[in-house]
């Protein structure tokens, strides 16, 4: 079977259009009434028990971490690398 490949522009882009520009890391298992909110470069993570939310935190600094150490932004770093870090970084 065939792999379909997409392929890329100079910038890294896929043709298609496709680019992260961020994440959105929603918690939904909160029982204890805390309102959990946490901002950084390219993360807004909302909600989950005080656990949930460590693992959210945690994740995105390790995303971030590996995407500095890449030498690219995210805007210049392909959606399937992206994946590929995000991956990596879950806690």
């Amino acid at each position: 079977m065939a792999e379909k490949r997409r392929k890329r522009n100079s910038s890294g882009k896929q043709q298609d259009g496709s680019q992260v520009v961020g994440f959105l890391g929603v918690g939904l298992d909160n029982q204890d009434g805390e309102y959990r909110l946490t901002r950084n470069e390219h993360f807004l993570l909302v909600g989950g028990s005080k656990e949930t939310h460590e693992r959210m935190q945690e994740t995105s600094i390790r995303f971030n971490q590996a995407l500095q150490k890449s030498g690219r932004t995210l805007s210049e770093t392909p959606v399937d690398e992206i994946i590929d870090m995000l991956r990596d970084a879950q806690v």
